[in-house]
């Protein structure tokens, strides 16, 4: 089992408050490169929801 310790979006309004940081990019690429740098920041791993939104999910936690 793993945490979600960020999420990527394109739509502020598409994600609810939780106990994650919400970013917000409006292009597809900056959604990428932003996700993709927090990804070894955090030693964690990228996922696409597959509705414009990214994850970032630390599986050690």
């Amino acid at each position: 089992m793993g945490k979600i310790v960020a999420v990527i979006s394109p739509d502020p309004a598409a994600v609810v408050g939780g106990g994650a940081p919400i970013f917000i990019a409006a292009s597809e690429e900056e959604r990428k490169k932003l996700a993709f740098r927090l990804e070894k920041i955090l030693d964690a791993s990228v996922h696409d929801l597959g509705n414009g939104q990214l994850i970032v999910v630390d599986h050690k936690a």
